[in-house]
Parts: structure tokens; sequence; C-alpha cells
């Protein structure tokens, strides 16, 4: 069995389990966003009066953090009375950050577990060898009721990615690259299981940005093996104990697919799909493209080690006129770290304006959203039409290096220059 199928397998109570299956498992975590207060009124509708597990579920205030609005105010007021009532163990309010970010620097994400959230983006956790997903509110009120929910074990792709990139290019790139060659249908309702030297040799960050997004090609899960460094990151901070599982010898994937990723060069997915990657060179050669606005961060974008990059090329200089740079750290974990290196200070020398730790303009809530006819870069996950703000609006998605560097001359344009 792959790992995934192991972990359905331990806690659906099977000794085995394969693709296409339908299995109801224990979860061991689930969380709800600020976007689902549905999520308690379908708790209650259904008959709920008591959350299974006090220490096995959360809140998370972060697309709407701090509240933009009176609507949102009150929904967050009507989670922190649920949450009050229920004595949730981990409540992460507004002043935490973004969901993917905060629970891992919190530890309840590990190895060998199902984590299931009402976000998609939740395969995230693939990084640290959980089974994760996201889910829609009345499933979720589901797991708030009984502790479980039924999956689909899923057939299992496997991207291996091999070698070193070089210098410039960075793990959004490559992301980026897989999915424009796979489309973003490449893996419906299926887990991506990302494996080889490179994957080996990545860093938790990195590992998140990647697993992050799988789901724009449809993955139901992702799933990286746990390397020393996650296994150190996640030991340090784990509040259970935890087992990892791995992948038999003798399994075998659905699909396959290799990357080079050595000869890969910064890449860019433009106006208005996901998977409308090009290479960073060939957009520039044909034509110059000015931009309103940068945007670094986000669960893909706005760690410490993004933020670093963006700083990095900014030092000394500023952003073009008439443009503007919003940096949004993923967690207030994240922003103390920048501001102790120096990092946020130095960005705001630079030009940017600096926003509260959460999800803000990603989605299109506040905090930098986009006007009718402004071009943005940004290291988001998402640039369909009106997912930043205006339907009219167009969104490049880069790693921050290339955010930075474009800032910088108020164009698009290679962050190779400036390294």
């Amino acid at each position: 069995m792959h790992a995934i199928e192991k972990i359905l397998a331990k806690n659906s109570g099977q000794r085995q389990v394969k693709a296409g299956e339908i299995v109801t498992a224990k979860v061991d975590f689930a969380e709800i966003n600020d976007l689902y207060l549905q999520t308690i009124y379908s708790f209650y509708e259904m008959g709920g009066e008591k959350v299974w597990d006090s220490e096995r579920a959360a809140f998370v205030f972060d697309h709407y953090a701090p509240a933009p609005d009176m609507k949102s105010a009150a929904n967050h007021g009507e989670m922190r009375e649920f949450a009050r009532k229920n004595h949730l163990k981990f409540h992460f309010d507004t002043n935490c950050g973004v969901c993917h970010q905060v629970m891992p620097e919190a530890g309840v994400i590990y190895p060998g577990m199902i984590v299931v959230a009402t976000d998609s983006h939740t395969t995230t956790h693939g990084a640290f060898g959980a089974m994760s997903t996201g889910c829609g509110a009345t499933d979720m009120a589901t797991i708030l009721m009984t502790g479980k929910l039924w999956f689909r074990v899923p057939e299992i792709i496997e991207v291996r990615l091999e070698g070193e990139t070089k210098k410039g290019v960075y793990p959004k790139d490559v992301i980026l690259r897989v999915v424009g060659k796979l489309k973003a249908d490449g893996a419906v309702y299926k887990a991506i299981d990302f494996t080889g030297s490179y994957v080996e040799n990545l860093g938790v960050s990195g590992r998140m940005v990647i697993c992050n997004m799988a789901v724009e090609m449809g993955a139901k899960t992702a799933y990286m093996q746990p390397n020393q460094e996650v296994l150190e990151y996640v030991s340090e901070r784990a509040v259970r104990p935890f087992e990892t599982q791995h992948t038999d010898p003798d399994f075998r994937y659905e699909e396959s697919h290799t990357f080079d990723v050595s000869v890969l060069e910064p890449q860019l997915a433009c106006p208005h799909s996901v998977d409308n990657v090009s290479s960073l060179s060939d957009v520039i050669a044909q034509g110059e493209i000015r931009l309103d606005q940068g945007y670094i961060g986000s669960c893909t974008g706005g760690r410490a080690e993004d933020i670093a990059a963006a700083a990095g090329i900014l030092r000394g200089r500023h952003i073009a006129p008439y443009t503007r740079l919003v940096v949004v750290p993923a967690s207030a974990a994240v922003m103390q770290e920048c501001m102790e290196k120096g990092y946020i200070q130095e960005l705001m020398s630079a030009g940017a304006t600096i926003a509260s730790p959460g999800c803000g303009a990603c989605l299109g809530a506040h905090e930098g959203i986009l006007a009718p006819g402004e071009v943005c870069i940004t290291t988001t996950n998402r640039n369909f039409p009106g997912r930043m703000g205006s339907t009219k609006a167009s969104i490049y998605l880069a790693s921050p290096a290339v955010v930075a560097a474009s800032m910088a001359e108020g164009r698009i344009t290679d962050p190779r220059n400036y390294l």
C-alpha cells in the first residue's frame, strides 16, 4: 500500500484499503475557517450538542482578519461563542494568521494523521506526511459530531522532482511548472505524491508551497515522505505522539511524471488560469507588462523565507513610482521573526505596505484588493477573474523574488538580474 492508503486503513480500522473503496475513518484534527459559520448551523440542525473532542477541533479566523465589516465581525462572534461553549483547546483568533501556517506552528499537524479543514488548500499538510484534505460545512459538522468522515480512497499519481534548482528558481517556480504541464484537471479527486531528490532535500517551507498547490490540479490530497528536517520540526511541536507511514516498495502508481528541476528557469502563471504557465523569459520577450500592485503573502507565499527573498532584492531600493507592494506575513510568528531579522523594516523602507497576518486580498476580501483594469503580480495561488477584487483586473502568479524584482521596476522583471 501507499502511505496515504495505510493512513486511511489505520484510521478506518482495516488491514488494507485500495483505490476506489469508500471508507469511514477517524479524523485526527478538524479546522474551520471564518468563511464557514454554516458549519455551526448545520451542527445544530443535525442534532449536534457537543464537539466530539475539544482537543481535536479548532476555529481559525484568517480570511477576514481582523474583521473588515460588520458581517464578518458578527460571524466571528458566533464562532467564538461556539468555541467557548465547547471548551476548544485550540482557538486561533484574528491575531494568529493563516490556518495552514498556524496549525503546524501549534503542533497539531504531524505525520500519519488525517486532518480535514474547510479550505481546499488543506493539501498543504501533505508536506508533513499527513493525509490532508478540504471539505464543506455539512461534512465538517458531521466531523464535529462524530469525529469521523467518509473518504473515497484516491488513485495516486507520482510527481518525481529530480535535481537541484539554479539560483533564482524557487519552489513556487517548480510547482507552477508542474501545474502548467499536468493542467488544472490533471489529478481530479486523486492524490499526488511528490518524490525525488529535490523533494528529499527540500525544507519545510518549500514543501508546503508545493503541496499547497496540488489542489490547483484538482488533487484531493498531496503527500511527501517526511525528511529529517520535517521530523525535527514536528518533534519540537507535536501535541501528541505520531507514527510516520511509508509506501511499500512494490506499490504501483496510477501515473508517474518526472521533472528535471535543474533546467528550470523562473515561471509565471498568466491571466486568467493557474495552468496558463510560461517561462518568465518568454513572457518578458513578448513585451513589457506594467504593474499596479505586487503582493507577497498567503498560505503559498507568506512565510519567512518568502519575505526574506523579497527583502534581499529590495534592500537599498524602492518600489517604482505610483505602484504599491503589499506584504502579508502568513502568521504572527512569521511576522515576529521577520521583524527580528529586519526584513519588515527593509521592505517598509522600500515602500511596502505591511498588513496583518491572514489571507487578506488573496480571496479578494480586504487589505489590497484590485480595481478594474489593474495588473497585479502575486505569490498567491489563484488568478482567475475576481480572485483578488475586480473581475476586470489581471493577476500573474510568481515567486516572491519575481514579485520583488518586478516591483522595483514597475514591470514584470527577471529576479536573476538582482541576485
